[in-house]
């Protein structure tokens, strides 16, 4: 158990750090942050810095466990301020399609992080000495439901776009359609088993198991093929399946830690 959250911390520390390693290369939002095209704020390029040195700083700290429950509560707390007022706001305000599931990818993108952020901080002990880490904990236990609604949304996703989505299943695997809806269900139940704690610590730890094999057999290869216009998405797409698969981890280390107690 102590070894699902040690990978699953460095896997969910890693991807941060690279995502926020490439906003500040590129002095932009990656694209699970980004403004439309419409929309501008002043300052922008260093909004993007600022967000990109969090992202880098936390995973660092995050990799060699400086402080770790304090920057994980921090960044749990700015991603899901983040969620409710910019990404709710953005949705109603400048979107047609605001009732469209697929419409909301981001948003529950950055909800994950933010939820991964409090599983990780709950697996450390920390005294409440201030204000700020008096509420923040009260968080934790929120963590692995609001990873849990990103992954349910996503299984949704795989049936209501199974078409396209097939499309990324490698040429060698046979039977696309089947394992994009196999994938869609497992995703659904794993989401929701989370959620009512069934038998969470397999099942979280078969879900990071199954993500993390998307990573290394759908997102890896398309880093590799992907032009040098595109490649900045493409690793950002698969640092999002590794923070996943890290996520699961943690909630199933957490999960059999506690079931052992």
């Amino acid at each position: 158990m102590e070894n699902l959250f040690k990978i699953g911390r460095i896997f969910f520390a890693i991807a941060i750090a690279e995502i926020g390693l490439q906003a500040i290369y590129e002095h932009d939002f990656p694209y699970i942050l980004s403004l439309p095209e419409h929309f501008w704020i002043p300052g922008h390029v260093v909004l993007a810095l600022l967000f990109g040195a969090l992202f880098t700083l936390t995973g660092a700290c995050l990799i060699f466990e400086k402080k770790a429950r304090p920057v994980s509560l921090l960044f749990g707390g700015v991603l899901l301020l983040l969620f409710c007022f910019y990404y709710v706001p953005l949705e109603f305000l400048t979107s047609p399609n605001y009732m469209h599931l697929d419409d909301w990818e981001n948003a529950e993108k950055e909800l994950a992080f933010a939820g991964g952020a409090f599983v990780i901080a709950g697996c450390y002990a920390g005294k409440n000495k201030n204000p700020f880490s008096r509420f923040l904990p009260k968080l934790i236990p929120l963590g692995a439901i609001l990873f849990s609604i990103t992954i349910i949304s996503f299984g949704i996703l795989h049936f209501m776009g199974a078409a396209d989505a097939a499309t990324m299943v490698p040429s060698w695997i046979p039977y696309h359609l089947f394992w994009i809806y196999f994938c869609g269900a497992a995703l659904i139940g794993s989401g929701i088993a989370i959620i009512f704690k069934i038998k969470a610590g397999l099942i979280a730890a078969l879900l990071g198991l199954m993500i993390f094999l998307w990573f290394v057999v759908l997102h890896i290869p398309r880093v590799i093929a992907a032009p040098v216009a595109d490649m900045g998405d493409e690793i950002t797409s698969a640092c999002l399946a590794l923070a996943y698969s890290g996520i699961a981890f943690v909630i199933s280390g957490a999960a059999n830690k506690k079931a052992s107690n």
